[in-house]
């Protein structure tokens, strides 16, 4: 893009209708026949990916993990940034921040990616998003493209999420499994909190606690999709059985 950026890209004689102001008066001087700078409009862009790795992302009933779904849509995203010569960054986290890949292009910097979070040890502790938000905003200081992987089971700090979203383009990613969002009626059974590793016994033929359980689950789609919305952030509900290249293409086409 030849424009008003501030990145030096060449020097070349002078044409008809050439700005004076942008005469290098020095190789003028010098070849005695004027010569003009050309500018090159600042093109590079930095996407940032978000990874949740809290133990109820390493879950699957059908034929993936929540993390290997995830592994997979990133490897789209960064294959198609290494495509068009653009940095790619990692974060992992879950009540804290615990692996930073910085930006970097190149299809090898992208299989590193893809093989960190498919490797990662997914923790037993609640998602803090408000937390990789703040380090990001301190960290990176560039505006970036941010998609955040998480199933979204966890609160988090609205405030924080309006004022990175100031900063950067975010677009905020719930990847679910059908069982996440109903439970089956199987009688009496042991279930066990994945991130806090609490275990309760549940009798799963009660119509009552399978709607509300649901219903549950509805709402906080719901709250997600308004709070990202409020915040001038995007948000998607992505189930590991569907087809998540047609969701990106709609993003991409509105942006």
């Amino acid at each position: 893009f030849k424009g008003q950026g501030m990145t030096f890209s060449e020097v070349r004689p002078y044409q008809y209708g050439d700005e004076i102001r942008r005469i290098d008066w020095n190789k003028t001087a010098r070849f005695r026949e004027p010569f003009v700078k050309v500018m090159e409009e600042e093109r590079e862009l930095t996407m940032m990916l978000l990874v949740d790795i809290s133990s109820s992302m390493n879950y699957g009933t059908k034929t993936v993990l929540k993390r290997e779904f995830v592994a997979e849509i990133a490897a789209s995203l960064g294959f198609s940034a290494a495509g068009n010569n653009d940095k790619v960054g990692l974060i992992l986290f879950a009540d804290k921040v615990y692996k930073v890949i910085p930006p970097q292009k190149g299809r090898k910097h992208i299989l590193a990616i893809i093989s960190t979070i498919l490797s990662a040890d997914y923790v037993s502790a609640p998602s803090k998003i408000e937390g990789v938000l703040e380090y990001m905003m301190s960290v990176f200081k560039k505006k970036s493209l941010v998609f955040m992987f998480s199933d979204f089971q966890d609160t988090y700090d609205l405030k924080m999420l309006r004022v990175a979203s100031k900063k950067h383009q975010i677009l905020g990613m719930r990847v679910f499994d059908e069982k996440d969002n109903e439970i089956p009626d199987i009688g009496y059974s042991l279930f066990r909190d994945a991130e806090t590793g609490k275990q309760i016994w549940v009798n799963t033929s009660n119509a009552r606690f399978r709607y509300e359980f649901a219903e549950k689950q509805k709402q906080t789609v719901r709250n997600a999709t308004e709070d990202f919305e409020k915040s001038s952030a995007t948000f998607m509900n992505i189930n590991t059985a569907e087809d998540y290249s047609k969701f990106l293409y709609q993003y991409f086409k509105k942006r």
